[in-house]
């Protein structure tokens, strides 16, 4: 068995805070269960027992902190804070795991972020005379509090916001107000609610749906003063504010495992309904019918131009949609990674749409693109799983995928419903453009209805996927290529692999294996073919041949009756007919059951693969 080793760079954190009338600490170690997938390095928690703030922190995974406390039971109170951290600025250890308090322990802070400008920050504080004992920004953050703490907490807190530079979402307790816990967000995500018994804080809504469905999605330089009845809203300036509470509908069973070994695995066996439920409400006899859109047939004949723009798997998302909305709707289409999108001065038209597609809808540089997009004049369209994020908010429309939470890192069933909103687009930008007529639209909702049915039939091929994948446990290098939307469909498929089972993975345009490529072929190496697109058949089956004359032993995904590729390839995986546009839909799903089967069998962390996070809310 290959043994998966662990390398300490990573990015995201997750944190939670409680105050009411039931005791704290089980209900923040609950918490931190459900944002774990945000952070395993290390956790902590910090409650008031009614004389101290007591902390308890260690390395390691959340486990460990629940076995220290007994569950929770070492540390009585009612308010506190906890935190799963993914480590920016010091390496994972005790010391550097949060909470971080001031040298009196009066003032205790989470932080899920990156303060930029925390060494000036530090340097002018260890000239006024303050210690640190860690590596964090985050131990900044209390210190500087320390430092403007006259008496009142919402003073202190909008004085360091004003001075810090960076993203933040904040949890802080101050001693000598035990009665109150305040909440802070700039560029990082956070959510408040009312619970029965009191109010709580939260990184992403799985952790709170357990006490609550309504929440408060908190904007940019908004503080929350909760009390164990109350919720108030300032701006940074301290002004008061109003806010509206957001229904959360998702099923509470969705976010646990479901007698599944992993999310990942449950997540997976849910793209059949995450498929039927982002389609079926939009499907109105035989039209499309968007309502959150709110875009007139006006406005999308007057689009010149499309950009998609968007990180990981969205990404690959965009890249087959390009295909779609070109072939059906004629219009011109840019696929953008989002990292990239502000830093290569992109050219903004009258006349184009920028869509921004993110599973969280924190995403930190799709949320970056679309204020760009926005500055240079663009309008924006976000493509978003949960509601109330921020870019669902800040983006001038908006279309939801209602694929419900996804825990593991690695996306499975959001993937799926993005693809699903992105064919709903395309061919409702195509019908109102006149590029699909009534007939040829009648005949795509009809096929793209049967997907579901069709997904679960191929994910019930996971015994024969397994058995193949268990001979590629020790591979070294493994080669997706593909032509057309298969191209896109390859990229997925590699990086699935490469995610989760740390093999070298790579996806290529198959008719660029002779410009270079093809060197890397050797006896034995495994190179998965896809090829779905009928006019593209000879010329992929031209390419299985070359790299199988080299030695590679070839996988291939395609159609049913396309029997032709047997010859040329070693194992053959059929997908159901189906429009040429919904290939991708299908062909994934048994990449990804290999992509699963071969980190299962690596012994690999399924759902928590090293060095990654679910949503990436920092630069």
């Amino acid at each position: 068995m290959v043994i998966c080793t662990k390398v300490e760079v990573k990015i995201m954190c997750g944190i939670v805070g409680y105050i009411g009338n039931e005791q704290a600490a089980p209900i923040l170690l609950d918490g931190l269960e459900k944002l774990e997938y945000r952070g395993y390095d290390s956790a902590g928690i910090a409650v008031y027992d009614g004389t101290k703030v007591a902390t308890l922190k260690s390395k390691g995974r959340l486990k460990v902190l629940s076995e220290l406390s007994h569950d929770g039971a070492t540390l009585p109170g009612t308010v506190g804070i906890g935190h799963t951290r993914w480590a920016t600025h010091g390496s994972p250890s005790d010391v550097n795991a949060h909470p971080h308090f001031n040298k009196e322990e009066s003032i205790v802070v989470v932080h899920n972020g990156i303060i930029e400008n925390y060494l000036k920050l530090k340097k002018k504080l260890e000239k006024k005379g303050y210690e640190f004992i860690s590596e964090t920004d985050t131990e900044v953050i209390a210190h500087l509090l320390d430092y403007y703490y006259k008496g009142n907490p919402l003073e202190a807190i909008t004085k360091i916001m004003h001075r810090m530079e960076g993203s933040y979402a904040l949890g802080i307790i101050f001693k000598d107000h035990p009665e109150e816990l305040y909440a802070v967000r700039k560029d990082s995500p956070l959510i408040v609610g009312h619970t029965e018994n009191g109010n709580i804080i939260a990184s992403d809504v799985p952790a709170v749906l357990k006490y609550t469905r309504d929440v408060y999605f908190i904007e940019n330089e908004e503080i929350v003063r909760m009390t164990d009845s109350t919720m108030e809203f300032f701006t940074v300036d301290e002004e008061p504010i109003e806010k509206e509470s957001t229904r959360i509908d998702w099923d509470i069973n969705a976010a646990e495992k479901g007698g599944f070994e992993h999310f990942m695995l449950k997540e997976m066996y849910e793209q059949p309904k995450a498929i039927l439920d982002t389609f079926s409400p939009r499907i109105k006899g035989d039209d499309i019918v968007i309502e959150e859109l709110k875009m007139s047939d006006d406005e999308i004949r007057a689009i010149k131009k499309i950009m998609i723009v968007a990180c990981g798997s969205a990404n690959h998302t965009g890249m087959t949609s390009k295909y779609i909305f070109e072939g059906l709707a004629r219009i011109p289409v840019e696929v953008d990674l989002a990292s990239e999108f502000r830093y290569r001065n992109p050219i903004l038209e009258e006349g184009t749409l920028v869509i921004v597609v993110s599973q969280s809808g924190e995403t930190a540089d799709s949320l970056a693109a679309l204020r760009e997009a926005q500055a240079r004049g663009a309008k924006v369209l976000g493509i978003v799983n949960v509601v109330g994020s921020s870019i669902a908010r800040e983006a001038d429309n908006v279309m939801y995928t209602w694929a419900g939470p996804e825990i593991a890192v690695a996306t499975t069933k959001a993937y799926s419903s993005q693809l699903i909103a992105l064919y709903l687009l395309a061919m409702k930008f195509a019908h109102a453009r006149g590029t699909l007529d009534d007939a040829g639209l009648k005949e795509m909702l009809e096929d793209l209805q049967k997907l579901p049915e069709q997904v679960e039939l191929l994910l019930n091929n996971k015994n024969k996927i397994q058995k193949f994948a268990n001979r590629y446990l020790a591979a070294k290098d493994v080669f997706f290529i593909g032509r057309g939307i298969d191209y896109a469909i390859s990229m997925e498929g590699s990086l699935k692999l490469k995610e989760i089972s740390y093999i070298h993975s790579e996806a290529y345009a198959a008719g660029e294996l002779k410009h270079g490529t093809i060197s890397l072929i050797e006896e034995g190496t495994l190179v998965a073919a896809v090829l779905t697109q009928e006019d593209l058949y000879k010329k992929m089956i031209s390419n299985m041949e070359e790299v199988r004359t080299r030695g590679a032993f070839v996988m291939a995904v395609t159609n049913e009756g396309n029997t032709d590729v047997e010859r040329v390839a070693d194992y053959v995986i059929y997908i159901p007919e189906t429009n040429r546009y919904f290939a991708n839909s299908l062909a994934i799903i048994p990449l990804q059951l290999f992509g699963y089967y071969v980190s299962v069998g690596r012994g690999c962390d399924v759902d928590k693969p090293r060095n990654l996070a679910k949503s990436v809310t920092v630069e």
